[in-house]
Formats: structure tokens, C-alpha cells, sequence
């Protein structure tokens, strides 16, 4: 090494070259965000989304995403009478749930929507739109599968994986690695409201639940989605049909690479079941595209919001609480967060935080089940959650999106469940929330004779920001004692009250 006089300017001349190769932020080029064309049309007001990227938990609290957010939503005004609203929870990458949002916001928006007039004609255009976008997708991998199928034809028929890896390692590597692109899959769920009437059509298990009141103004929870997955009896009873063996399914807890009965997209449960041992015998695919359609609920003054959400919201619930009435549960939480925010996307996000932050609780508590295990896994999916307020009051909001005044005391009735029908094809889900009768203030305040929410604990309504204040200072000892002071000539003269 050379001795340092010979070079005064080191310091100067090592940090010139370090700018030149480590570029600051500033420095860096900035490239132009990707953009869709779905990204002009106008958002709806009446709406907000709230989301969570999937984690892995860690002791020290460090926060470990295990693979990229693969949830995609919309929430979308159309024109004064209709709006279009989506969740899609990607799996095996985020491809397929992106093409379906894109693809079915084609669909439905530039489709003959306008022409419909009858429930059955609507949900036949919901049904159809389904069916394009999966068609849609497979054409859009069909290079893929192309190269998929000219490599298999490279190995041997027979051969065992392991032989075929150690003759054809670059054919097996290729074959893998195409098997991860089009595997991909996605849910979906889409809630249309047209012409005052709401639809929701589902592949998949995420879930909408719409909150309405009922005759005695008690505040319901109704599913109006179907969980396609093996708790889903009638889909077991499906697949049985098709000739597959269910217990060896249900042990297992997969069907072929995913967990879902229905998807769009994932065209190795689809086209290529038969790899699937368990899978092979069945006599047509077992996955499906075919949508589970509610609708048309006329839009009244009963329906007060929709929650739509992807799997992952629910079933962070469930797992760390054992609930079984989670629908109940979530929309509680709504309703407490209807209090407090200021807007839709904030109600809806604190809702996704606190069933996070209760997720991750109960895991770094260590609380087990009763079967000594641990009563939470150590990571959490992807969460999307996405509110449609209808006429439910926000009353901290600078411009409310209703003008309707509706006062709602946070107690539990035990009122008789009436029954909606709002399908006739599918059985839907209802719970008692909260007591929606009007009542003066006195009545609200007074909750003595009534049987208290066991769920969240009765909260007071929010402050009327015009009334007055009443005084917190009592100055009546001060003039008392200046009265007694100027009686008995004791008041300093320049004092004058």
C-alpha cells in the first residue's frame, strides 16, 4: 500500500467514485408506474377497500411477507344506477387475478347489461361473463401449454419423476417451471347493483355479507356468497358424482394443488387433472368456473351495507377465536367502526387492522387449544376487505354519503330470525347484530333494562359537536368570598368586579 501523502485528495476522490457507482435516490432513474385501463374509470364514493399483505410471524416481531400480495379488488360507478365491485384472491402467483379483474370489467361494463330487464336475465349475463373470462385466460397461456405439452413429450411414457430428473434435469426444470405459471388461479367474487337491485356471483371462498334490518329493526348479518371449498357439503356431494373419492379428499384438504372447489384460471386442476392420482378417475374436471348467483335484493331502506372479503379476513378470525358466528363478528366490528371513522376506506381498514392485530396476539401469547397445539399457525394469508355503504349513518364523515339519520343502540336482541329468500337456489346465513329502533337520548343512554352486547361493549353515541359545553371550573367560592371581602371594607380599592 502506497503511504497516504502521496495521495492528499483520497477522501475526495474515493467519494466521487462512490457517487458514480452508488447512485443516490435522487440520482436513481424513475420509470413510470404501471397503468391499466381499468385505472380511468370513476371510483365509487359510496365504497372503501382495506387490505393487509400476507406475514409470517416472527418472535422478535419483524415483519416477513412470505410471497407477494396476491388479492386484486374494484370499485367501480358506472352510472347513476349501477355500480361494479370485485375481490380476487390470487394463488400460485398473481396472474389470474389480475386478468380477471381487467377481464371481467370488460365483460360486464361494455357487455349488453343495459338490455337486461328480468333477475334471470341478469344472472345469466353474470354467468356468461364468468365463462369468458376463464375462456379468455386459457387462450391468453396457450403458448405455455404449447411448450408444456412439447416437453412432455420429451420424456418417456412411464418413467417415474425421479428417473425423469435424473435423464432429463433441464426438460424437469423447464416442466416445473411452466407448471407454476399456469397453475395460477384466482376467486372471485362481484357484487353489480343495477337498476336498485343487488347481485353477487361467486367462485371461490370469499365472502359478501350484506347487513340489513328487518321488521323490528334489528340489524342482520345475510351471506350471500357460497363457500366453494371441502367444508362445503353440496360440493362434496359434486365431486362424489363425478366419481372421486371424497374421504381420501377430505384427508388430504386439497383438491389436486389448491383447496377450492371453483376458480377461474389454474389449468392443472382444469385441462391436466388427470396428473392427479386422486384426481384421475373423475369423469369430468372437478374444478369449475361455474359462478353460485344471488340476486336480484331490491335496494330498500332495510339493506344498509355489503361487505365483500377475501378468505383470509374470516378465517384469521375464526383461527385465532374459535368463533362460530364470524359473519356476526365482522360486522360488529363494521358497525363500531362506522362510529369512529371519517370515511369508508377508513372503516374498512380498521377493520382488516384489528382482525390482524387479534391474529397475531393469540400467536405471540403462545394461547393453545384444547388439544395442547397451538391455537394459531405461524403465518397469515393476504387480507382484502371492501365496504358498500347503502344508508348505514357515518356521522364523523366531512360529507357523509347519506343523509339518512338512523340512530343504532349497541345492544343484542334476541328476536326471532325471519327468513329473507333471497335465493332460491342456496340456503343463506343470517345473524342478529345490534338494535336499529330510533330512540331519543334518554332512551339511549339508558340501557339498565336491556340485555347488553356480550360481543363489544356498549359505546356512547358521538358527541354533538354544537351543543354547549357545560363549565368544568366552579368560580362561585371566588365571588362569594369577594362579596364577603367588600362587606367588611376588606377589598382592595382598585379592585372592581
Amino acid at each position: 500500500m502506497l503511504p497516504r501523502p502521496w495521495f492528499p485528495d483520497l477522501e475526495r476522490i474515493l467519494c466521487c467514485l462512490s457517487k458514480t457507482i452508488m447512485p443516490t435516490r435522487e440520482e436513481l432513474p424513475r420509470s413510470e408506474p404501471f397503468r391499466s385501463w381499468t385505472d380511468d374509470l370513476p371510483v365509487c364514493r359510496l365504497s372503501g377497500v382495506g387490505f393487509s399483505t400476507n406475514q409470517i410471524y416472527r418472535e422478535d416481531g419483524y415483519r416477513q411477507e412470505e410471497h407477494p400480495f396476491e388479492d386484486r379488488s374494484f370499485r367501480w360507478r358506472v352510472d347513476d344506477s349501477t355500480s361494479l365491485y370485485g375481490v380476487f384472491d390470487g394463488h400460485e402467483g398473481v396472474q389470474a387475478a389480475t386478468f380477471a379483474l381487467q377481464r371481467m370489467a370488460a365483460e360486464i361494463l361494455f357487455g349488453e347489461l343495459p338490455g337486461k330487464t328480468t333477475d334471470e336475465e341478469v344472472k345469466e349475463f353474470l354467468r356468461q361473463a364468468f365463462f369468458a373470462v376463464e375462456k379468455g385466460y386459457f387462450d391468453s397461456i396457450d403458448e405455455r401449454l404449447a411448450v408444456r405439452t412439447s416437453l412432455q413429450y420429451e420424456i418417456p411414457e412411464g418413467m417415474s419423476s425421479y428417473e425423469a430428473y435424473q435423464k432429463f434435469p433441464h426438460v424437469v426444470d423447464k416442466l416445473n417451471a411452466l407448471n407454476c405459471e399456469i397453475s395460477s388461479g384466482t376467486t372471485a367474487l362481484i357484487a353489480l347493483v343495477h337498476a336498485g337491485k343487488l347481485y353477487v356471483a361467486n367462485v371461490g371462498d370469499s365472502r359478501a355479507l350484506l347487513c340489513r334490518t328487518d321488521g323490528n329493526g334489528v340489524l342482520r348479518v345475510v351471506q350471500l356468497s357460497a363457500d366453494h371449498d371441502l367444508r362445503n357439503e353440496d360440493e362434496l356431494l359434486r365431486l362424489k358424482r363425478l366419481g372421486l373419492d371424497v374421504d381420501r379428499i377430505r384427508q388430504g384438504s386439497r383438491l389436486g394443488n389448491q383447496e377450492n372447489t371453483r376458480c377461474l384460471g389454474n389449468y392443472l386442476v382444469k385441462g391436466g387433472y388427470k396428473e392427479f392420482e386422486e384426481l384421475a378417475c373423475a369423469v369430468a374436471e372437478p374444478v369449475i368456473a361455474v359462478p353460485e348467483i344471488h340476486g336480484g335484493i331490491v335496494l330498500d331502506e332495510s339493506c344498509r351495507f355489503l361487505l365483500l372479503m377475501s378468505d383470509g379476513l374470516y378465517k384469521s378470525l375464526e383461527e385465532a377465536t374459535g368463533t362460530d358466528q364470524v359473519n356476526k363478528e365482522i360486522a360488529q366490528m363494521a358497525v363500531e367502526q362506522f362510529r369512529i371513522q371519517s370515511t369508508l376506506t377508513g372503516v374498512a381498514q380498521a377493520v382488516v387492522d384489528k382482525i390482524v392485530r387479534i391474529h397475531h396476539d393469540v400467536y405471540m401469547s403462545g394461547s393453545t387449544a384444547s388439544n395442547g397445539q397451538s391455537r394459531v399457525g405461524g403465518k397469515r394469508d393476504d387480507i382484502t376487505l371492501l365496504v358498500r355503504n347503502f344508508n348505514f349513518p357515518l356521522p364523523n364523515a366531512l360529507s357523509s354519503p347519506t343523509n339518512a339519520v338512523v340512530r343504532f343502540n349497541p345492544v343484542v336482541t334476541t328476536v326471532p330470525m325471519p327468513s329473507f329468500g333471497v335465493c332460491e337456489e342456496t340456503t343463506t346465513n343470517e345473524n342478529s347484530l345490534t338494535d336499529a329502533t330510533e330512540t331519543t337520548d334518554d332512551q339511549q343512554n339508558d340501557t339498565s333494562t336491556t340485555e347488553s352486547s356480550d360481543v363489544f361493549p356498549p359505546t356512547r353515541n358521538p358527541p354533538d359537536r354544537r351543543r354547549r359545553i357545560k363549565p368544568y371550573v366552579d368560580f362561585s367560592d371566588f365571588y362569594k368570598n369577594v362579596e364577603k371581602a367588600r362587606q367588611e371594607g376588606a377589598l382592595p380599592p382598585d379592585i372592581e368586579l
